[in-house]
């Protein structure tokens, strides 16, 4: 199973796929790596957003997505661009959509140690961890 795991940064969902191939979890080459929205107080760009995501999804034969949660307040606080984005993702047809906090990621990753593939590049990172993470609690 492939699951594709996000981040959401300021106005860009980050992707990083990833798959247990007989146990051992490899990642997924995609052309797409982030998909930004701009002016999102323009209901056309968000509307043009979920399009492509929509596409992205549907592309790359994504069923399962994993998103690193943002807080909702204190410090580091998601601002409402990312809620919109995130929202996107959640009402996306035919996808399963887990939201992981940034606490069980990295339960998992210490847990399970996964590797960083040199093909990522260093903006992924922690979308590859989400999908991993996803991956080894067994989020379908």
């Amino acid at each position: 199973m492939n699951i594709c795991g996000v981040e959401i940064k300021g106005s860009e969902a980050i992707f990083a796929v990833a798959t247990r191939a007989s146990g051992a979890l490899e990642h997924v080459q995609l052309a797409i790596k982030k998909i930004a929205l701009e002016e999102d107080d323009e209901a056309v760009n968000v509307k043009n957003f979920a399009t492509q995501i929509t596409r992205f999804v549907r592309d790359n034969g994504i069923a399962h997505i994993a998103i690193k949660k943002r807080s909702k307040k204190g410090e580091f606080a998601g601002g409402p661009t990312t809620f919109k984005i995130e929202t996107i993702f959640q009402l996306l047809e035919d996808c399963e959509v887990v939201l992981l906090s940034p606490q069980t990621i990295n339960a998992q990753m210490k847990k399970h140690n996964f590797e960083l593939p040199a093909a990522l590049n260093k903006y992924q990172h922690e979308a590859y961890k989400a999908a991993c993470s996803a991956l080894m609690k067994g989020a379908k």
